[in-house]
C-alpha cells in the first residue's frame, strides 16, 4: 500500500475521504489514457504518480484537467 494513504494529511489536503478517491479515479484515469504526468516519474506505478501530484498540490477538488495536453 502506498504509505501516504495511510496517513490523514492527504484525506485532509482534499476534504474527506470520498473526495481524495473521485479525484484520485479521475486523474488516474486521465494518466491512463495518456495525460503527462506533473511530477517525475521516476520508476513509480500510475497510482504513486497521482498521489504525489496531489501531496504537492498539483491537482486538487477543483482541478480541472480538460485543459492539458491540448495545443494552446
Amino acid at each position: 500500500m502506498i504509505e501516504a494513504l495511510k496517513s490523514d494529511v492527504i484525506i485532509n489536503k482534499v476534504g474527506g475521504r470520498f473526495k481524495l478517491a473521485a479525484l484520485i479515479q479521475k486523474r488516474w484515469l486521465e494518466i491512463m489514457q495518456g495525460a503527462r504526468p506533473m511530477v517525475e516519474r521516476s520508476g513509480r506505478t500510475d497510482m504513486e504518480i497521482v498521489i504525489e501530484e496531489i501531496l504537492q498540490g498539483k491537482v486538487g477538488i477543483d482541478y480541472d484537467g480538460s485543459s492539458l495536453d491540448k495545443p494552446a
